[in-house]
């Protein structure tokens, strides 16, 4: 058989790719019969030419039917782009990762360098390892966008002259500088990171403990991923700064202002309840 050819989300062409698909939906937490199943109806009707995004959108419908929380996370990375257009919302999800990874997190927080002050998007202390780190996250609304070599080498600068105040002055207020995206770094932009030793957490980097996998481990979910959600009602909660599922299971009350039924209620619930239930995947990440 064949395979077509597809359009993906930043206009490059592949072969579609069912096993990819398959492993995909696994990680997401579908049962292998309910994965094998859904990627043969996908396999015997993709043309050639079809954009990525509708396959996912075939998936994801056929996956909500084997049950709303496991379609949740496999919408995961396309939740993370509803949360725009500023990017403060998803500096509140991951200093709620952070946290929930038992690291103490300020925001936007102002630190000295050697020649200039520089407002960093997130500040993290981890005191019983004795770590501090700065971060410099990037957020994208476009899926196809990934963030490029010159972003990385302006956050490089910044980190090099907060590490170079005078240690005779005052101790360097961090020992780690890390660029954090919702979406993809480009290949240069991960050389060059590598070499001078600026740490990445991105959608599908590092392999072994991308941004997925962190917030699947970590169990923290932006509301957005929420299917029995409106885009109205998602947005509302963003607003009044409840960003994470566990949010509401912590306090029902965040639903209050949505004026929701009670079965709406109910069933909405019983997703959060569902997808923080979902054990984390081993390794990888979901592709779509």
């Amino acid at each position: 058989m064949t395979l077509p050819t597809i359009v993906k989300a930043d206009g490059s062409r592949e072969v579609f790719d069912p096993v990819r698909l398959r492993i995909s939906l696994e990680r997401s937490g579908a049962g292998a019969h309910a994965a094998e199943r859904i990627t043969e109806i996908i396999t015997n009707t993709v043309t050639p030419g079809a954009a990525s995004k509708e396959i996912y959108a075939r998936a994801f419908a056929l996956l909500r039917k084997e049950g709303r929380p496991v379609a949740a996370r496999y919408a995961l990375r396309r939740a993370l782009l509803e949360l725009g257009p500023s990017g403060h919302p998803f500096e509140d999800l991951v200093s709620h990762l952070y946290r929930a990874e038992g690291w103490q997190v300020e925001t936007r927080k102002m630190i000295r360098g050697k020649c200039v002050a520089h407002e960093t998007d997130f500040y993290a202390s981890h005191p019983e390892r004795g770590e501090y780190l700065a971060a410099e996250l990037k957020y994208h609304n476009d899926p196809g966008y990934k963030t490029d070599l010159k972003v990385a080498l302006y956050v490089k600068s910044r980190f090099d002259d907060i590490f170079a105040c005078d240690p005779a002055v005052r101790a360097c207020p961090i020992d780690r500088g890390l660029l954090v995206t919702n979406t993809k770094f480009t290949s240069e932009a991960i050389a060059y990171a590598e070499c001078v030793g600026v740490e990445l957490l991105g959608w599908g980097y590092p392999t072994d403990n991308n941004l997925f996998m962190r917030l699947s481990r970590a169990k923290v979910y932006p509301v957005t991923t929420l299917t029995s959600l409106t885009r109205t009602e998602k947005n509302q909660l963003i607003r009044q700064g409840t960003i994470a599922v566990d949010e509401i299971l912590r306090d029902r009350h965040a639903l209050d202002a949505l004026h929701l039924p009670s079965e709406r209620v109910g069933r909405l619930l019983a997703e959060a309840e569902g997808l923080i239930a979902l054990s984390h995947p081993l390794h990888g990440t979901v592709s779509v």
